[in-house]
C-alpha cells in the first residue's frame, strides 16, 4: 500500500477526489471516498474506451479500490488552459487540433467495457431527466439566494416548466459518445498530442453538448471572434441542412449548461466553502445573454431571468 506522506498533492479540481504525484511511479494518484464507484471505478472504465478508440487518457497502472485509490499514468501539467494562456497568436489553430480530437471522440461507438473489478460497465444515456436536474442546480442553489423567499417558489415552477420546454425543442438524437466536461482543463499536451482527462461523467448524448462545453467554456474566456471561429470549423464536417438545427441545440445546450454552472458553483461556495468559483459567476451569465440574444426559443426563458436577475440579463 502506498504512502501518501511520501507523495506530492497536487492541486485537485471541484469534486470530492485528491490527487497526488507518485515521482517514484511516473503516476498520479487518485483519492476518492465519497462518489467512489464513479471517481475511481467508472473513470477507470471510460478511460479504457478512450485509449481502445486511439484517444490518450491515463491508463491504470494500480488499483487499490478497498483502500480508496487508483493509481494511474502521469501526463504532467501541460494543460491546453496553460498553453493557450500563454500562446496568444496560434489560438485558432489549437482549437482546430482540439476539434480533431473531439471528431474522434465523438465517433466511438462502444457502449460497454469490462472494468478493473472484471464486471461489463454500461455508458448511460444523457437524457432529458438528467439535463433538467443539471438545470436545477440553478434554482435550487443560486436563485434562493438572489430572490426573497415569497418569490421563490413561483420563480423556480416558471424557471422549470422553461426548462422542460426548451429540451422538448432539442433536434439531434441521443447518440453520441459526450464528455460532458471537454474543456481545455481537461485536456493536456502530451507529446504534440492531446490527452483527455477527468472524464468520469461521460454518456450518451447529444452531439452539440461536448462542443457548448468547450466554445463557451466558463473557466477560460474567449472572444465572440474567435467563438465563431471554432464553430465554423466544426460545421465544415456538417451538411448545410445540418447546421441550423445543430446551433438551435447547442445555444440551448449552452444556455443550460452554463445556468447548471452557476449552480454548481453557489453550491461549491456556500455547501464546501470553495468560494474561488463566485469569480466567474459574471462570465456565465455573459455566455447565458449572448446566447439567448438571437433565439427566438429563449424569450420565455429570457423574460423570467430578466424579471428576477436584471442586473445580469441585459
Amino acid at each position: 500500500m502506498l504512502n501518501f506522506k511520501e507523495l506530492k498533492e497536487i492541486k485537485g479540481d471541484a469534486s470530492f477526489r485528491k490527487f497526488y504525484r507518485n515521482k517514484n511511479n511516473l503516476s498520479i494518484v487518485v483519492y476518492a471516498q465519497k462518489e467512489k464507484v464513479k471517481n475511481l471505478l467508472i473513470y477507470d472504465a471510460i478511460n479504457k474506451i478512450l485509449n481502445k478508440n486511439k484517444i490518450l487518457a491515463p491508463k491504470l497502472l494500480n488499483q487499490n479500490y478497498k483502500n480508496n485509490y487508483i493509481e494511474v499514468e502521469d501526463f504532467g501539467n501541460d494543460t491546453l488552459f496553460k498553453v493557450l494562456k500563454h500562446n496568444k497568436t496560434n489560438k485558432e489553430l489549437i482549437f482546430r487540433k482540439i476539434l480533431k480530437t473531439l471528431d474522434t471522440l465523438q465517433l466511438i461507438k462502444d457502449r460497454h467495457i469490462i472494468n478493473f473489478k472484471s464486471q461489463k460497465y454500461k455508458v448511460l444515456e444523457y437524457d432529458n431527466k438528467i439535463l433538467s436536474n443539471e438545470a436545477k442546480l440553478f434554482s435550487e442553489w443560486y436563485a434562493p439566494r438572489k430572490i426573497n423567499k415569497l418569490r421563490i417558489k413561483y420563480f423556480k415552477k416558471k424557471y422549470e416548466n422553461e426548462v422542460q420546454k426548451l429540451l422538448s425543442k432539442l433536434n439531434l438524437k441521443n447518440d453520441t459518445f459526450v464528455h460532458r466536461d471537454f474543456h481545455v482543463s481537461n485536456l493536456i499536451y502530451v507529446q504534440n498530442s492531446i490527452a483527455v482527462i477527468d472524464s468520469q461523467d461521460a454518456l450518451i448524448g447529444n452531439k452539440a453538448y461536448d462542443l457548448a462545453s468547450l466554445v463557451d467554456d466558463v473557466r477560460f474566456q474567449t472572444s465572440n471572434k474567435l467563438k465563431n471561429k471554432i464553430l465554423n470549423n466544426y460545421f465544415k464536417k456538417l451538411k448545410k441542412t445540418e447546421i441550423k438545427k445543430f446551433i438551435n441545440d447547442f445555444e440551448i445546450l449552452s444556455v443550460l449548461r452554463n445556468l447548471k454552472i452557476i449552480g454548481i458553483f453557489m453550491r461549491l461556495a456556500v455547501r464546501d466553502n470553495k468560494k474561488k468559483y463566485i469569480k466567474m459567476i459574471p462570465y456565465a451569465w455573459d455566455m447565458i445573454n449572448y446566447r439567448m440574444k438571437k433565439n427566438r426559443e429563449f424569450v420565455n426563458l429570457k423574460l423570467i431571468l430578466k424579471n428576477n436577475f436584471p442586473k445580469f440579463v441585459k
